[in-house]
C-alpha cells in the first residue's frame, strides 16, 4: 500500500497542481478545507475563473450580431465545441451544450419519444442517478413500456444477466451511467452498448460521475449519445451532450420557431450561458496541461487529455486504496460497492458508506466542523438507496477522491472518523 505522499506523486506535481484552485486557501474553525465533495461538484483552477471574467468584460453579447463583441461570442462557443470535441474524441457539431445534465437528457427523451409507439421499450437501470431515469420513465405516458435492471447488493453493480433478459427486439433505448455516482461503479459500457446495438436499440450514456476520473472516447465506445457536466470536471456549471452526427441532424428537436435548423444549434434551448462556456474551454486545457506535464512529447490536446488521465487514474486508485485499508479497521463502518483491490478498475474512487450509531448528516456534519467537506443523503441515486434500504436512514456518506487531493487530507479524515465513531 502507498505509504507517503512521494509514493502517489511519481509524475504529478501536486504543489503545482493545488496552487491553481484559490479555494483551496478556505479554512473551517483553523482546519485548511479539504474538498472531498467532488462528486457534486469539484473544484476549478484559477484559470476557468479567469475566463469566465474575460469573457464579462470583452466579449459580453449575444450571438450572431454585426459587430465585434458578438463575434467573439461565437468564437467562445466555436472554441469550446472544439475543446469538448477533444475531451469527448468526436467532431465538434456532435457536441451540444445546455444547462446541466437533466435539461440536456430531458430534451433528448422528449426528441427520441416523437419516434416510439404504445409497446416499445426503454431499459433503464437501479444504478443509475435519476437524471438518466427519470427523464425516460416518463415517455411512459405515451404507452412506453419501462424495464428496469436490478443490481447486485453484495457489491453494487449491475447484473449483466438481468440486462441481457430486459433487452428484446421490442427495445428501442437503453439508457445507462458510466460510473455510480454514489458507490462509484464502473459499468461496462462498451459492452452494453454493444448488447443495445444488437437489439437495434440506441445507446443513452450517463458519464457526468466518470468524466473527472478517467477517459473518455465516444468512437470506441460506438454509444450514440453520452452526456456529462463541466462543473464535474473542474469546470462551470454547465451540461455537454455528444450526439452522433446522423441521430442529431434525423431527429426533431422541440425548439423555438427563430432557431436555426442548423445542428447542433438547433439542439440549444434559448441564449445559452457565454461565460461559462469559455470556462468549458479552460477547465478543457487545464486537464490538457497536466497532460503536458506528465508525458512532454504529446503531439495534440485530445493526446494531453489522454496522458492527463493516464497518470489521474493511477494516482486517484493510490487514494482509494489508503482510504479503504483506513476504514477496515473501523468495525462500525459499512462500505457500499467494490472493495477488492483487484477490482479497483471497475471502480471510481467514490465512497458510500454507513456507520453504526451515527447518521450521514451526523458525521458529515461533524467532518464539515473540521475543514472536510463530504456528502450525505442519496445524490439523487434513489432507486438504489431505496434497494439498499438506507434512503428512510438518512442515505450515506460520501466521500470522493479526485487527482487534487492528497495523502495527508485522507488521513486527517480517517482521524477524524476514529475520533467521531470512538
Amino acid at each position: 500500500m502507498p505509504t507517503t505522499q512521494d509514493e502517489l506523486t511519481t509524475a504529478f506535481d501536486l504543489h503545482a497542481i493545488r496552487s491553481q484552485f484559490p479555494s483551496f486557501a478556505e479554512k473551517v474553525n483553523g482546519f485548511s478545507a479539504a474538498y472531498l465533495d467532488g462528486p457534486g461538484g469539484t473544484q476549478v483552477p484559477q484559470r476557468v475563473i479567469d475566463a469566465i471574467a474575460s469573457y464579462l468584460k470583452h466579449a459580453n453579447a449575444n450571438t450572431c450580431g454585426a459587430y465585434l463583441t458578438s463575434r467573439r461570442t461565437n468564437q467562445t462557443i466555436a472554441e469550446a465545441r472544439k475543446a469538448m470535441a477533444d475531451f469527448f474524441g468526436c467532431d465538434a457539431d456532435e457536441v451540444v451544450f445546455g444547462f446541466n445534465m437533466t435539461s440536456l437528457t430531458f430534451a433528448m427523451s422528449r426528441a427520441i419519444g416523437r419516434e416510439l409507439a404504445p409497446g416499445d421499450e426503454i431499459v433503464l437501470t437501479l444504478l443509475d442517478h435519476d437524471a438518466n431515469f427519470a427523464p425516460w420513465q416518463a415517455l411512459e405516458e405515451k404507452g412506453v413500456v419501462i424495464q428496469k435492471v436490478a443490481f447486485r447488493e453484495s457489491d453494487c453493480t449491475l447484473d449483466m444477466d438481468d440486462l441481457a433478459r430486459k433487452i428484446n427486439s421490442r427495445t428501442k433505448l437503453v439508457a445507462v451511467g458510466y460510473a455510480s455516482n454514489a458507490v462509484g461503479t464502473i459499468n461496462p459500457v462498451k459492452e452494453i452498448v454493444r448488447m443495445a446495438h444488437a437489439a437495434g436499440a440506441l445507446a443513452y450514456i450517463d458519464a457526468v460521475h466518470y468524466a473527472p476520473h478517467g477517459p473518455i472516447d465516444v468512437r470506441a465506445l460506438d454509444c450514440d449519445f453520452l452526456v456529462c457536466s463541466s462543473y464535474k470536471f473542474f469546470g462551470p456549471h454547465m451540461g455537454v451532450l455528444y450526439g452522433k452526427r446522423e441521430h442529431l441532424t434525423r431527429l426533431t428537436p422541440y425548439k423555438v420557431r427563430a432557431n436555426t435548423n442548423e445542428s447542433p444549434n438547433r439542439w440549444e434551448w434559448g441564449t445559452l450561458n457565454h461565460e461559462c462556456i469559455a470556462g468549458i474551454t479552460a477547465c478543457v486545457d487545464y486537464l490538457a496541461d497536466l497532460g503536458r506535464q506528465v508525458k512532454s512529447s504529446v503531439a495534440s490536446r485530445r493526446a494531453a487529455i489522454l496522458a492527463a488521465y493516464e497518470e489521474i487514474v493511477k494516482y486517484e486508485r493510490g487514494l482509494c486504496e489508503r482510504l479503504l485499508n483506513g476504514v477496515r479497521t473501523m468495525p462500525q463502518v459499512k462500505v457500499y460497492g467494490i472493495t477488492d483491490r483487484a477490482r479497483f478498475a471497475e471502480r471510481c474512487p467514490t465512497i458510500a458508506l454507513r456507520a453504526q450509531g451515527h447518521t450521514p448528516l451526523e458525521l458529515a456534519t461533524k467532518l464539515g466542523d473540521r475543514g472536510l467537506f463530504t456528502w450525505d443523503g442519496n445524490y439523487y441515486a434513489l432507486n438504489l438507496t431505496e434497494q439498499l434500504d438506507v434512503e428512510k436512514d438518512g442515505g450515506f456518506l460520501r466521500i470522493g477522491l479526485f487527482h487534487y487531493n492528497t495523502v495527508e487530507e485522507v488521513d486527517r479524515l480517517l482521524a477524524a472518523l476514529r475520533e467521531i465513531l470512538a
